[in-house]
């Protein structure tokens, strides 16, 4: 399971799996209360841990993408070694925390009072210029956010996926293909069915969550209206959803994938049945000395019984063979022994 795609598959679930653990559960909480209780800290953290995983989800599809791209298009070119496929894996995790640097830089906490007495703790990112949505710096950093992380990579998935299908579906081989090739074209079209979802999902996914904030700029009274929480609260679980449908593509598209992680989850179970059962067999140290000690006595008392039952067994075969020798009959017995 070691290869190169599989350390990409890795590093998409790893940054699934931290935007589900520390971005999405504290926002929920925070746009259905409109109150922040984590603290200001963790509000430059959860600013920061979303763009950052969002980036590397998306750099981390265009690598599979170029990886994939280079093995079917390009084969004589493919040189993608594991080494520099985790080399990859940094200079992705490196160029998403520079995008999200500015996360670190502006966001911050705010302390709004009501006019029935009720107090309630904003997380947002201030901007030189204001905040949003009137923030001409937020503008830009989205555009550039919007076009980093989702046009730029779906063009160049598109394109890519693109001439990997006509490889494989429009190009006729000369002559017979063996077996084996035709194995091998069999498992490229599988991976490359799968991503292909995989990247038509993500598309379809964050296209509304972007398209929001470009829109919200340039239309300032939707953020007022009655309708724009539930509206957001739409997109946003509707980006958070992609992080759940990739391990089930995986599963359902992936048979080496569904293969492996049913033995682990057997073993896992297994593993624990036994654990339990060990525990309910295990001796207790008064007596694991004494059931040592009996265990070797009775192995040794075994031994000797052995020794003297072979030595009996050998020493009646001579006697046989002796009498064989020296006294044949012709009725099939031998002194007291029957050969009928």
């Amino acid at each position: 399971m070691r290869t190169v795609t599989n350390y990409f598959l890795v590093n998409l679930s790893v940054s699934d799996l931290l935007m589900s653990l520390l971005n999405c559960i504290f926002n929920f909480i925070f746009m259905l209360n409109s109150d922040w209780p984590f603290g200001a800290i963790y509000c430059i953290v959860n600013n920061f841990v979303a763009n950052v995983t969002v980036a590397a989800s998306v750099f981390t599809l265009v690598a599979i993408s170029i990886d994939r791209y280079m093995a079917i298009v390009r084969p004589l070119q493919h040189s993608l070694s594991k080494r520099r496929a985790r080399l990859a894996l940094v200079v992705i995790w490196l160029a998403s925390g520079l995008l999200a640097v500015p996360c670190l830089l502006y966001s911050t906490t705010m302390t709004r009072r009501y006019a029935n007495e009720q107090t309630r703790i904003l997380c947002y990112m201030q901007w030189p210029d204001g905040r949003y949505p009137t923030s001409m710096t937020e503008y830009m950093y989205n555009l550039v956010f919007l076009g980093l992380t989702y046009l730029v990579p779906v063009i160049a998935m598109a394109v890519c996926y693109t001439l990997m299908g006509r490889e494989l579906w429009g190009s006729r081989s000369i002559g017979e293909l063996t077996q084996r090739q035709v194995d091998s074209i069999k498992s490229k079209r599988k991976v490359v069915r799968m991503f292909v979802i995989v990247v038509s999902i993500f598309a379809f996914c964050w296209l509304p969550y972007h398209g929001y904030f470009i829109y919200a700029y340039h239309n300032n009274s939707i953020v007022a209206s009655s309708y724009v929480q539930h509206m957001y609260l739409a997109f946003y679980w509707l980006a958070m959803s992609n992080a759940m449908v990739n391990p089930l593509i995986y599963y359902w598209m992936n048979n080496r994938f569904r293969m492996y992680f049913q033995r682990i989850v057997c073993q896992c179970c297994c593993f624990r049945r036994k654990g339990r059962d060990s525990i309910e067999l295990r001796p207790t140290k008064q007596n694991s000395h004494s059931d040592l000690a009996r265990s070797r006595s009775e192995k040794f008392r075994d031994q000797v019984r052995g020794s003297s039952v072979h030595w009996r067994r050998r020493t009646e075969e001579t006697q046989v063979r002796h009498i064989t020798t020296s006294a044949p009959c012709s009725n099939g017995v031998i002194a007291g022994v029957s050969f009928s």
